[in-house]
């Protein structure tokens, strides 16, 4: 089993997780977004945490960093990050989202990334 520091082993269910990929031709892919540019981000480390599951049942996952990622209207739809982010969504077969709250809503990085 792959690093997991946050799941006791005896718990983890392997012929669970392989169930999930019967009959699949391949691996899905998930691209796991977080709002959060912080160093020390919450909403990161959860994002990490889902990935390293998520791989571990089997699925391809790529997380995308925030990081440099212009506002909506406020770069061309050139923008290395705005491609970027365009890319991994047509890669994916599905997404995992964690953003820090902020008012009662998600964060202004995290509604960056839904109109990237």
């Amino acid at each position: 089993m792959t690093h997991l520091p946050a799941i006791e082993p005896r718990c983890f269910d392997e012929a669970i997780a392989s169930k999930l990929l019967d009959g699949a031709e391949s691996m899905p892919r998930i691209l796991i977004l977080y709002g959060s540019v912080r160093e020390r981000s919450y909403s990161r480390f959860a994002a990490e945490e889902a990935g390293r599951l998520l791989t571990q049942m089997g699925a391809e996952v790529k997380i995308f960093n925030p990081s440099g990622l212009p506002l909506p209207d406020d770069a061309p739809d050139s923008h290395p990050k705005v491609l970027e982010l365009r890319e991994l969504v047509r890669w994916c077969d599905g997404m995992v989202w964690s953003s820090p709250e902020r008012h009662g809503a998600m964060s202004s990085v995290m509604k960056a990334q839904k109109h990237g």
